[in-house]
């Protein structure tokens, strides 16, 4: 039995351990932008659920012997693809759909070995359940399961990639799974020598085993599909309308492997009568949450708000399929199904929302759908009710009537209402005097006037999930100001300030469209390059803003991952490389390391400047910065500004790093620079090593 559920709990944890590293190793290919990680997690669910349904096909359809020899004989073949390190040739070297090539790539890279992963869980349960068909309880072990997921998940972060680089990583995982391979051939062999009933053949007991009917087999789904749906529906809103705090998504994919932990461990920690209240009141107020405060809740109520409403949810939809799992026979039916609502869960997130809705509307349409899920459930059947036979005024209360069939849905209608409610206000505020919602693979945009009491204040403004990405005046006389992260004295307004007085046109190359702003300072002579990873960007600064066509200089964009470009091009030398490319607080880190300042060098002028915009509200990216450029003999000066609240202009830093100590002591500059304090120990970025957790700020 030990081996089993040691087999059971590698698999799980090498299966989940491998999903951030892939993910790290192609982000730099792909802009590094957060959409790559929801792309590869829809990879993962769909070899998952190919897993599931290559080990319901072979228990039913393959007696023991063959299942056992062709599952060796595939894991044997399995370590041709070792190691796991990700072919350059699958790097983008134009406009290829990023999605393909991430699914075309992934499939090279792991395939074979995370399907065979993923055919753990439930091969080696029903393999089990042969061996030893006195065993009570086997879905235990799908618990053990997501408890190893749990493990790796927040290893990950914490233990693994702090200390090892992604290349060490890979080798390291792909030792690991040569040993995987091993302890599952080991317990196939085992189950051979099982006594017991094998499941693909009828029961011989003399009580009958009721066979899944279509409606469970629909149930079963639909409930796991929920499951996944509300995970990324909230991750994707605390991620983008909340906050983006690096690792937050750890957090509700935590809550949601821990709920099958709780649900499928065997002890009833899920009761109906008791996640009812919790889950009618949390629903409703989470949907409150997405409008209260014009749509930006302070961060100390959202996140504990949509995490505990997640937990409670995800507790209700497990703990209900928990509570409708089949007897072991059909276990790998009843696995499958989970797999497939997840996948569909996950497909609906993923690539159907972003046809149908041009914002996160799916959130507000997952909770009405849980409340109607939660309205519906009692109606069809009933769950052992410990109050009813605990309480003696519960019983006189509900004489007649029971309060799962009765008073649960009342409860559930009733926050249905309240849900549906807020779900509309929330939907009508930010369609309200919004002139633009867009939505594609890199996230949704907004673009929206604001009006003020002075007409010549008015402002036009896009918008990133929380972040303003760039502010243009809507009067005519102020529509050239240098507005927001951009103003005069800021650190990029100071250093074109200065490259404008020293010489009669300049060449600007700068990496982060937003609206274009930086444009307002080009001369007839100088010339601007734009590199935008997003093409809805591209035509939101050309349509809703008018500084790109109102330039004096000439203006040139760029379409694709900005690093690559220049990579690719002949070298261009520019006076000042601009590397302003953040969505919300997240971090480029491909942009921010060893071989990324190579590149720029490769394109800069020998007395140019490349300025970073380290402007973040929880990440110390100045030390970084300072590490690289000390690994190059390069200067660097950080320049803090913080207008007035009056003014126009957000506070902002930049760190300035230049070939030329002489440049960064020019009075424009050093009367507002500061040396950047350095981090102790601390690693130099690389494309194979970079951890935020070192410089997050207190």
């Amino acid at each position: 039995m030990i081996r089993y559920a040691l087999t059971i709990f590698s698999s799980a944890f090498l299966l989940f351990l491998v999903q951030p590293i892939l993910a790290k190793q192609v982000l730099p290919w792909f802009g590094g932008s957060a959409a790559v990680w929801s792309t590869c997690l829809m990879f993962f669910q769909f070899v998952l659920l190919c897993g599931y349904a290559y080990a319901d096909w072979s228990v039913r359809y393959l007696r023991p012997r063959m299942q056992v020899l062709l599952h060796g004989t595939l894991l044997i073949i399995s370590l041709f693809s070792l190691p796991i390190i990700a072919s350059s040739q699958w790097k983008p070297t134009g406009n290829e759909d990023p999605a393909s090539l991430i699914l075309g790539l992934l499939t090279a890279t792991i395939g074979l070995p995370y399907f065979l992963l993923s055919t753990t869980g439930p091969l080696l349960q029903a393999w089990f359940n042969r061996s030893y068909p006195q065993a009570t309880n086997v879905y235990r072990l799908f618990a053990l399961s997501n408890g190893a997921s749990l493990i790796a998940l927040i290893a990950y972060p914490f233990v693994v990639e702090p200390y090892t680089t992604t290349e060490q990583q890979s080798i390291s995982w792909s030792v690991a799974y040569g040993l995987f391979v091993v302890l599952c051939i080991s317990s196939a062999y085992l189950s051979l020598g099982g006594q017991g009933t094998p499941l693909n053949t009828k029961p011989t007991s003399s009580t009958p085993e009721r066979a899944p009917r279509v409606g469970d087999y629909l149930l079963w789904m639909t409930l796991a599909a929920m499951g996944s749906f509300m995970l990324i529906a909230v991750t994707n809103h605390i991620t983008h309308d909340v906050a983006s705090v690096p690792f937050l998504w750890i957090v509700p994919l935590s809550l949601y492997l821990l709920s099958f932990v709780l649900c499928f461990e065997g002890r009833s920690w899920y009761k109906r009568n008791v996640f009812f209240l919790p889950l009618a009141i949390l629903v409703p107020a989470m949907a409150w949450g997405l409008h209260a405060h014009g749509g930006v809740l302070n961060i100390k109520q959202a996140i504990p708000l949509f995490c505990a409403g997640l937990m409670v949810m995800c507790m209700f939809f497990h703990g209900e399929l928990a509570a409708l799992k089949p007897s072991p026979r059909y276990l790998t039916s009843f696995y499958l199904m989970i797999s497939l609502g997840g996948a569909v869960g996950g497909l609906l997130i993923g690539f159907v929302a972003p046809k149908l809705f041009n914002t996160y509307y799916e959130f507000g349409l997952g909770l009405i759908l849980t409340t109607l899920l939660a309205a519906y459930l009692p109606r069809r059947r009933m769950l052992p009710d410990p109050l009813r036979s605990n309480a003696m005024w519960w019983r006189k209360f509900s004489r007649g009537a029971n309060p799962q069939r009765i008073i649960l849905p009342s409860l559930a209608l009733i926050a249905t209402l309240v849900t549906s409610y807020h779900v509309y206000t929330y939907v009508d505020m930010l369609s309200n005097e919004t002139r633009v919602m867009s939505r594609n693979f890199y996230g949704t945009l907004r673009v929206k006037d604001y009006g003020s009491t002075e007409p010549s204040d008015g402002t036009r403004r896009l918008l990133h999930g929380v972040i303003m990405h760039g502010e243009q005046f809507l009067s005519p006389a102020r529509q050239r100001e240098a507005t927001s992260y951009y103003g005069p004295t800021s650190g990029v307004g100071r250093i074109i300030r200065l490259k404008t007085e020293h010489a009669a046109s300049i060449r600007v190359g700068v990496i982060g469209l937003g609206a274009g702003t930086l444009a307002v300072y080009g001369r007839p002579q100088d010339f601007y390059r734009f590199y935008e990873i997003n093409p809805q960007v591209v035509a939101l600064a050309q349509s809703e803003f008018s500084y790109l066509k109102n330039s004096s200089a000439h203006i040139e964009t760029v379409l694709g991952d900005a690093r690559l470009s220049l990579e690719r091009e002949q070298i261009a030398s520019y006076d000042i490389i601009v590397i302003d490319a953040f969505s919300s607080d997240s971090i480029p880190t491909h942009l921010m390391t060893q071989q990324a300042m190579a590149v720029y060098l490769k394109n800069l002028k020998p007395d140019g400047v490349i300025a970073f915009h380290t402007t973040n509200r929880f990440i110390n990216l100045p030390p970084v910065i300072k590490r690289i450029a000390d690994y190059f003999n390069l200067s660097t000066s950080l320049i803090s500004d913080s207008p007035s609240e009056e003014s126009p202009l957000s506070n902002t830093d930049w760190v300035l790093v230049t070939r030329s100590q002489v440049l960064l002591q020019q009075s424009l500059l050093s009367e507002s620079a500061s040396e950047i304090d350095k981090i102790p120990h601390l690693p130099i970025w690389t494309d194979s090593f970079n951890n935020l957790f070192r410089v997050l700020k207190n």
